[in-house]
């Protein structure tokens, strides 16, 4: 089975990290698209004078890349498509990768009216330009390794010309470059994506496949079955949305229906009603909060298990302040501008640790874009501060992704929590509309680096906003696949009016599918219920994990 991803706007850093967890540690196909910010790469064999300028002066960034070919530019309006496929082993399988990829874009580009072909001797796809000569539309390069690809194609659909004038491209400078947009071919990037998801699969021979791609503001994708063929993607306009709210208009581009939502007020099913048991467990986690000017999750977030974990003991703190910098639509945590970081809380959640005797203690925290490490120094100082506090207490953090960078997120990770959770939240379809200053494709790059670094990674899907079951089950797929070992996954609250809507309740036999499901794919623990959330069992979970990895 292929499974294809429309990820939309990904750093190059990010994609390059996510390709090589793909095919080091998984035996799933994929076919990544996403277009790049503006980037210059460098293959193997790339010379550096074939960068005509500073890259910073033009606003890119270079990278050298583990593939083939010389210098080559990714930016906005270019598609870029990454194999992460089987290969066979024998003398002319790697030739026969490469025309594949080419003959997918050639197929692409007729569709939309334009006659491309293979140039002898210089890889990539050409066309005989309006301008009367021959010129390259998409680039080429590809690595195979022990039976595995990586990289692919770029195709330039409407790309910044300029950008090629300032490198010598593919080392090859007999040849222009050209775009669908030079060529007079005037089309969304976003259904170009649509035709390739559609012809790949069929190219590359395979019996089975299935998209799932981002929405944007013009729309969604859906997958339909024409004639009794081969499944074809296609763009769908957005719902129609009755006012004015961002997030309602979010959630109709991708083509959840408001009209059919859960309304607030209509009584919760059985299965999701909880007692509160306010006995002196839970009485006494309240005190040592207050009066160490600490704060949980628990009660910012509006967990339902409060009760029954406070009862048992257990709490998750919540760092960094009280205030958000994000705007995630199923959060119930305030959005607004923090303030400075408070230098002893490290020490005080360590005091917190040890009076309550834990010996696993959980630490989240509020997303903080406003400083340079998003926070992950903090982090690192609780972590350290709770080990030196309790010796032998296991530490668990939930963390947002850092905006990304590499070097905050590793201050985390040398901190070596026992588990290192980023949850995921939502299936690709919906994450423009439900956490809008994330992305999906940035949070499996942090569980892939977290992964990487050698640490038990665990992530967490909330259901009910407008997902299919199938759509959970391939993001399931796609945390396996970088090497998450702790799955949970919940049913959507709506904490107030002005968040997202509950589009319906999940049943409790869902839940075990999709328990039953994550096991199947090899998850070492899976929490499914109506009332999960991130640390619900979280000690348990771990426990799991450790004996799994032991076994």
């Amino acid at each position: 089975m292929l499974e294809v991803r429309w990820l939309s706007k990904v750093t190059y850093p990010e994609a390059l990290d996510l390709q090589h967890r793909l095919m080091e540690h998984s035996t799933n196909n994929y076919l990544l698209l996403l277009e790049h910010p503006h980037v210059y790469t460098m293959g193997v064999r790339a010379k550096r004078e074939n960068i005509l300028v500073d890259p910073a002066s033009v606003g890119a960034t270079v990278v050298e890349v583990d593939r083939g070919g010389d210098v080559t530019y990714h930016g906005p309006g270019q598609l870029v498509g990454y194999f992460i496929v089987d290969v066979d082993s024998n003398s002319n399988a790697i030739p026969r990768f490469v025309n594949r990829i080419e003959e997918t874009i050639i197929n692409t580009l007729a569709t939309f009216g334009v006659t491309a072909f293979r140039n002898e001797g210089y890889p990539g796809v050409w066309v005989n330009s309006i301008h009367g000569d021959l010129r390259k539309i998409a680039a080429i390069g590809v690595r195979v390794t022990r039976g595995r690809s990586m990289h692919g194609f770029a195709l330039n659909v409407a790309s910044d010309m300029e950008m090629f004038g300032h490198i010598i491209p593919c080392g090859i400078s007999e040849y222009q470059v050209t775009s669908m947009a030079e060529e007079g071919v005037n089309v969304e990037l976003e259904d170009v994506v649509a035709r390739v998801a559609s012809i790949a699969p069929d190219i590359f021979e395979f019996d089975k496949s299935n998209f799932y791609g981002t929405s944007s503001r013009e729309g969604y994708y859906e997958v339909a079955v024409e004639d009794n063929s081969r499944s074809q993607v296609k763009r769908v306009a957005p719902l129609e949305v009755a006012g004015d709210r961002t997030m309602d208009r979010r959630l109709a581009s991708a083509g959840v229906d408001a009209s059919t939502a859960v309304t607030l007020r209509s009584r919760k099913p059985d299965w999701l009603r909880m007692n509160a048991k306010m006995g002196d467990d839970f009485n006494d986690i309240r005190s040592t909060m207050r009066s160490l000017s600490l704060v949980t999750v628990c009660e910012e977030a509006g967990c339902p298990n409060i009760f029954e974990c406070w009862s048992e003991g257990t709490a998750t703190f919540m760092i960094n302040g009280e205030d958000c910098t994000r705007s995630c639509s199923f959060c119930l945590v305030k959005t607004d501008k923090p303030l400075p970081i408070d230098p002893e809380e490290a020490g005080r959640v360590a005091i917190a640790v040890d009076e309550m005797n834990l010996d696993f203690a959980v630490v989240t925290a509020v997303a903080r874009d406003d400083l340079s490490d998003g926070g992950a120094t903090a982090f690192a100082n609780t972590i350290k501060a709770i080990k030196e506090r309790r010796n032998g207490c296991q530490v668990e953090v939930l963390i947002p992704d850092c905006k990304g960078d590499i070097d905050s997120q590793r201050i985390i990770f040398d901190a070596w929590p026992e588990v290192l959770n980023h949850n995921i939240e939502t299936v690709l379809r919906l994450q423009r509309a439900v956490r809008p200053q994330a992305s999906y494709a940035r949070s499996l790059t942090v569980l892939t680096r977290a992964a990487n670094h050698g640490l038990v990674t665990k992530s967490g899907i909330i259901v009910g906003l407008g997902e299919t079951i199938d759509e959970v089950k391939a993001t399931m797929r796609d945390l396996r696949s970088v090497g998450v070992s702790i799955l949970t996954v919940g049913q959507y609250l709506r904490p107030t009016k002005k968040h997202a809507a509950v589009a319906r309740w999940y049943l409790p036999r869902e839940f075990a599918e999709i328990r039953d499901y994550g096991y199947e794919l090899g998850f070492s623990h899976v929490e499914s219920s109506p009332n999960t959330r991130s640390s619900y069992h979280a000690k348990s979970a771990s426990d799991s994990s450790r004996l799994t990895s032991v076994e």
